[in-house]
């Protein structure tokens, strides 16, 4: 009887919460149970939901409570699709981004941004010899053109000088970085890239997909441990700063997964990460680390596979011709693929044998017919292991199409920020008025009742989760035309695509992506409540607050809770001893590349 009544009390004492939040409105993302006045918190884990009186039954002397203040609380955003590590690029580098996210407009500007960061950090530029700059995008400068060697040649002809278009996918070479490179008239065109050439035979300096990666990959790779875990602090604080409790690193490796690990290690990784190496370049280091456990806030989730380029830079696979292509392009041009079919296939058949699950970049519809096509033949050949295959961006895509990834169970991630930042060029130059209606089409996935992912791609646009729900909702360009009415979705939905069905894209439903019991305490704090507020005024929303397994790894400074700041790039201007490495990295890769 005594060991009867005592029960309850064990039970109760089980029950009491670290943490109670309550004064403003809870978004769970549950359907069964969507608005919340207050959730409990007890190691980390939701213990509670629902109204006060019943969650403030936790509540003893020893349990923090959490005041809203009228402020909106959310779960954790999950990242769909990012580059974390690399994100700290822009934190390293001059930032070449067009407004809002920068003040690049013009070829002078772009100099002059480039010459104001070489005095900035005019110590690790002296060391090193080097200038570097992440960011410009050809379609947002007054003229409507890639920059060239010859226009950077005018910021300096004796130091290297390499910019990296806001896609990643290209970039520009000064005179002084292309000798170092050993890229001249007589260099042929790599399989799966392009060294664009003035009349005279000439680089122009801009060079496109492995044209470009085969320069810039060896100055990462020299960046050594100490460089590529500055990179992954960097990048972890900035996705942080924008209310993501999960990361991703998109197109990741075995260096970069150790550098993740040593910052975890250090106890400085404030998210969750998930990696996907490349299933070209090292798939012993994905075979023998792949798992659905986080070894601390690391795992390795699968493989990531690259079919093409960037749609914005003329660089990935159409099935039909670019509508009107700015620059030196053929009669009839519709892009390229970056790998073969054959490449596609065995890699699609390899993780489907060992049961990965394997993302895959596809721009293009003809990206996309070759993506369908393997993963059908894999299906046949293999089966289903339940790997759920993942479409990353899928900006050009026939109907027909989205009923293939509908049959063959592929979740599509999918990139509806780029309504925003380049709808207008996608519009005018990459698909025409037409085909442009529907890019990134959300609308007729969720016409066929398909969960789908919204994710940003950083560094190619800042992780920010408000510009994501923002595009997502409106679809509104630039110029403030509505790029494709009918595949806008609602606010709930676009919350949907950042929380709980990204969580069932990285296999983590049950334990992310909505406020119930036995989740996370992942939660994001909002200025407001995006379900209340003017579609139109979502992008101007703040996170100001992001809470990871109960604990608080963002908070906005209170010029920021004041509306009058967004938030900035964590490091920003960067580390001398960081930035001296990161120039030294680059310089060293170009060498090796000319030896």
């Amino acid at each position: 009887m005594l060991a009867l009544s005592m029960l309850p009390c064990a039970a109760f004492a089980q029950d009491v919460a670290d943490t109670i939040y309550s004064g403003g409105p809870i978004l769970t993302i549950d359907d069964s149970d969507p608005v919340a006045e207050a959730v409990a918190v007890k190691d980390g884990r939701i213990i509670a939901v629902g109204a006060l009186n019943d969650v403030m039954a936790h509540q003893d002397d020893q349990t923090r409570m959490v005041g809203l203040s009228g402020r909106a609380m959310l779960p954790g955003f999950v990242d769909s699709h990012g580059h974390v590590v690399m994100g700290g690029l822009q934190a390293l580098s001059a930032n070449l981004l067009a407004p809002p996210d920068g003040e690049v407009a013009d070829i002078a500007s772009l100099q002059a941004t480039l010459r104001s960061w070489a005095e900035e950090n005019a110590e690790a530029v002296d060391k090193v010899k080097m200038i570097v700059g992440f960011g410009y995008d050809n379609a947002q400068l007054v003229e409507l053109r890639h920059p060239t060697k010859e226009d950077l040649d005018a910021v300096s002809t004796d130091l290297p000088i390499i910019i990296v278009h806001q896609s990643g996918h290209l970039g520009v070479a000064n005179s002084r970085a292309l000798e170092l490179a050993g890229i001249d008239a007589s260099t042929p065109d790599p399989a799966g890239g392009v060294i664009q050439r003035g009349a005279d035979g000439e680089p122009s300096g801009v060079l496109e997909e492995y044209a470009f990666f085969a320069v810039l990959v060896p100055m990462i790779g020299e960046l050594g441990p100490d460089g590529l875990t500055a990179f992954a602090r960097a990048g972890a604080d900035l996705w942080a700063s924008f209310g993501y409790t999960t990361a991703q690193d998109g197109r990741s490796s075995a260096g970069i997964v150790k550098a993740l690990n040593a910052v975890d290690a250090s106890g400085d990784l404030p998210v969750d990460v998930v990696a996907y190496p490349d299933v070209l370049e090292d798939r012993a280091f994905i075979e023998a680390n792949v798992s659905m456990d986080y070894a601390g806030k690391v795992r390795v989730g699968g493989c990531k596979l690259t079919i093409d380029g960037s749609p914005q830079g003329f660089t990935a696979l159409r099935d039909r011709p670019y509508y009107d292509p700015v620059g030196d392009y053929p009669p009839g041009y519709a892009g390229y693929a970056s790998v073969t079919m054959e490449q596609v296939q065995d890699a699609v058949n390899w993780c489907y044998e060992h049961g990965f699950q394997i993302l895959t970049h596809a721009n293009g519809e003809g990206a996309s017919d070759m993506l369908i096509a393997a993963i059908g033949a894999a299906q046949a050949e293999y089966g289903d292991p339940g790997n759920r295959p993942v479409l990353i961006h899928g900006q050009f895509l026939r109907e027909d199409q989205i009923d293939s990834y509908k049959r063959l169970g592929v979740f599509p991630s999918l990139f509806p920020m780029h309504t925003f930042y380049w709808g207008d060029w996608h519009r005018d130059h990459t698909v025409g008025p037409v085909n442009a209606e529907n890019i990134s089409p959300t609308g007729w996935v969720r016409q066929r009742d398909m969960m789908f992912g919204s994710h940003h791609d950083a560094p190619v646009a800042f992780p920010d989760s408000m510009r994501i729900l923002s595009a997502t909702v409106t679809r509104r360009t630039r110029s403030g035309d509505i790029l494709g009415p009918h595949q806008r979705v609602d606010v709930l939905t676009a919350l949907k695509a950042m929380t709980i069905w990204p969580a069932y894209q990285h296999f983590e439903e049950d334990r992310k992506g909505s406020i119930e019991v036995g989740k996370l305490a992942d939660f994001v704090i909002l200025s407001d409540d995006p379900t209340a507020v003017d579609p139109e005024t979502l992008a101007d929303l703040q996170v100001l607050v992001t809470i990871k397994d109960d604990t608080v790894i963002y908070e906005a400074d209170e010029e920021e809770r004041r509306g009058d700041l967004v938030p900035s790039l964590p490091f920003s201007g960067g580390d001398p001893e960081v930035a001296h490495q990161f120039l030294h990295a680059m310089y060293e890769g170009m060498s090796q590349i000319a030896q």
